[in-house]
């Protein structure tokens, strides 16, 4: 079951109420009538998955996007788990480190949010909380800079920054970097960016859901509008924003562009109705005919950061756990070390 947190000016918090009451309404009507969005889906889920897809619309479409980001924050949906975490703020660099207080193992993982580069809202935070205590290990999770205020490389500098903060507490080997969305298209970039200064890459890259084209990629961008919780037309949008102008181009700035043979082992997750479904299913293609380590896995009825749903899903229960054991042992999945 979830639950409402409120934050924010009290005007935010009022239309984001009355936008979840209105969501709730239309999606009971259209069940009654048969016409869910998808029909293996329980009433609960579709909801927000609409909601959020509103408060996405509603804080891309503002004004300005400074309220825009206050209406995302102002009402987040969250489960009833619980994170044993202890949150630790660093200034240099500024970032949260995350804490379990019961760990798994020796890895360390640094993490970079999602949120398209132009959100970092409490939903992206409690993210990470639950990673943290999911997988059991202590989690860097940076306060990079935003677009469109900061555009590239802005977020390719702030990566490399966290990487070697963490790499002054944790060899290499012990580090495993991930990202969620545009956090995954960080993480990716990370790699790209360590075989050019000829750096130490980590033990492992993983990607949830992670952004692998910045511009129209795959008849999944729009035919999974309806189930997603982003839309086509955001990611485009953040592509945008990500590199105004064209200045350095879609080909440098798109991991499926590059060849990541020889540099760290990936692991993909994804759900298969996000938008992002099909660039990322091409991605995987294109690193193994390159003959990159690379592993894959879909949960057919996800829509995209499907993870957040943590117990309140099977495919998020499940996916979460498969994580786990891929983070704790630092390995692809199947991979014996043999």
């Amino acid at each position: 079951m979830a639950k409402l947190v409120f934050s924010g000016p009290v005007r935010y918090r009022l239309r984001s109420l009355l936008a979840l009451q209105r969501v709730t309404l239309q999606t009971v009507f259209r069940r009654l009538t048969g016409r869910p969005i998808m029909p293996d889906w329980d009433i609960g889920f579709e909801i927000g998955v609409r909601f959020w897809r509103h408060q996405f619309t509603a804080a891309m479409t503002a004004l300005r996007l400074e309220d825009g980001r206050k209406i995302f924050d102002s009402l987040q949906t969250e489960t009833d788990d619980l994170y044993d975490v202890l949150i630790q703020e660093i200034s240099e660099p500024k970032g949260t480190w995350y804490l379990p207080r019961h760990r798994r193992g020796d890895t360390t993982v640094l993490h970079f949010h999602g949120g398209g580069y132009a959100f970092y809202g409490g939903i992206s935070r409690r993210h990470v909380a639950m990673l943290a205590h999911r997988l059991g290990v202590p989690v860097f999770a940076p306060d990079y800079r935003l677009t469109p205020e900061h555009p590239h490389p802005a977020q390719a500098e702030d990566a490399l920054t966290a990487w070697h903060h963490v790499l002054s507490r944790v060899p290499a080997e012990q580090i495993v970097v991930t990202g969620d969305s545009a956090g995954g298209h960080m993480a990716l970039m990370l790699l790209q960016s360590l075989k050019a200064q000829a750096e130490a890459q980590p033990a492992l890259c993983v990607g949830l859901c992670p952004w692998t084209d910045i511009a129209d990629r795959g008849d999944s961008l729009h035919s999974n509008d309806r189930y997603d919780l982003v839309q086509g037309w955001m990611a485009l949008k953040f592509g945008e924003w990500l590199d105004p102008g064209g200045v350095y181009g879609r080909a440098q700035l798109s991991p499926i562009s590059h060849d990541f043979s020889g540099l760290a082992p990936i692991y993909i997750q994804l759900g298969g109705r996000e938008v992002l479904r099909d660039m990322i299913l091409e991605f995987v293609e294109v690193q193994k005919t390159m003959g990159a380590a690379i592993a894959c896995d879909l949960w057919p009825d996800m829509p995209h950061n499907f993870h957040a749903y943590d117990s309140l899903k099977q495919s998020s229960t499940e996916a979460l756990a498969k994580l786990a054991d891929v983070v704790e042992r630092r390995r692809l999945p199947g991979d014996t070390g043999d």
